[in-house]
């Protein structure tokens, strides 16, 4: 498959779908969050929050599953969206150089049901298995007059030795290393939801592979990355992305460089799905979703061919550059990101 899902913007047959149309500006998100940030302060730490405990960090790091949960209750499915709760949490953990440890669950539900509930259970288990963390609690509201449905979220602990965390900051001339994407993740199903169900229902069979449906490919859940941690430490990796919600502008996390990315992952079936059904555009795409990419991270390039080497799937997929800005900008599949 090409790398280039999305469409090119030659011919508009249909209306295209952005993620903000589908309800979800990243804009004012950010902006709502630097609001945030500025009403209480700021934080130790970028993708987990860092607590000095003596010789360790104590980290933390919150998320949810987000409009997923939506594909899941129409498929009646909700056996997966645990694993996706754990694996949005521990990944940022992992991007940091911090070891996940324990995890609490939040559910709310505007009426209790057991069926679900176990589901829910069960992926947060299977999660938390793949992981390695502990399970060590949680809490479910009853809210009928808040939530509609259910909604999932979680809060992950971990620990860091002070000469353990990553430096945070990438450098001119380092080389870059991914790590492919499981699918969708679980950022961006606003959009994707939308441009799935213009033509076709959930439960029809996946134009790109029959053998599932339209809302299993939706469903399939977000990668763990907790067994990149022990290698990305052993090769000193400088910092390390976690390719979440706005999709490659995330490689900024980094630092403000030029991330020149030549060779990305193939995107996954999905993103070419979603960008053909929405007329979603190419730039919109790689701005929203992981095109199949769903970790990266910055070390020198020989560091970068020791862990490309010391892992199954990583491989180089481009560069760091001095920044031309303030800013710094990606480069990936033929755009210019800031």
């Amino acid at each position: 498959m090409s790398e280039d899902a999305g469409t090119d913007g030659s011919e508009d047959d249909e209306e295209r779908l952005t993620y903000a149309d589908a309800g979800v500006d990243i804009a004012d998100s950010e902006a709502a969050t630097a609001a945030l940030v500025g009403a209480v302060g700021e934080f130790e730490g970028d993708y987990a929050g860092l607590v000095d405990i003596g010789d360790r960090y104590l980290a933390l790091a919150t998320d949810g599953v987000g409009t997923k949960l939506l594909v899941a209750e129409a498929l009646g499915d909700f056996s997966t969206i645990g694993i996706d709760c754990i694996a949005m949490n521990v990944n940022d953990l992992v991007a940091a150089g911090v070891e996940p440890v324990a995890f609490v669950d939040y559910i709310a539900v505007d009426v209790p049901d057991d069926d679900v509930a176990e589901q829910v259970g069960t992926g947060l288990a299977t999660g938390a298995a793949e992981a390695d963390v502990a399970l060590v609690g949680g809490e479910t509201a009853v809210m009928p007059d808040v939530v509609k449905g259910l909604d999932l979220a979680g809060t992950c602990a971990g620990l860091a030795p002070k000469d353990a965390l990553f430096p945070g900051e990438a450098e001119a001339g380092d080389a870059l290393v991914g790590f492919p994407a499981s699918g969708i993740h679980s950022n961006g199903l606003t959009l994707a939801r939308q441009a799935a169900t213009r033509n076709h229902d959930y439960t029809d069979a996946f134009p790109l592979d029959e053998s599932k449906t339209v809302g299993e490919v939706l469903l399939e859940p977000t990668r763990i990355y907790t067994d990149l941690l022990a290698p990305l430490r052993e090769h000193d990796a400088r910092a390390a992305a976690h390719v979440t919600g706005g999709g490659w502008t995330n490689l900024l996390r980094m630092g403000a460089h030029d991330y020149v990315v030549d060779d990305p992952f193939d995107p996954n079936p999905v993103f070419e799905f979603v960008a053909s059904e929405g007329n979603v555009d190419r730039e919109e795409m790689y701005r929203t979703f992981n095109m199949g990419t769903g970790f990266v991270a910055a070390l020198s390039p020989a560091d970068a061919d020791a862990l490309v080497e010391a892992t199954e799937e990583g491989r180089r997929i481009g560069t760091v550059e001095e920044a031309d800005g303030e800013v710094g900008t990606v480069e990936v599949a033929g755009l210019t990101l800031s």
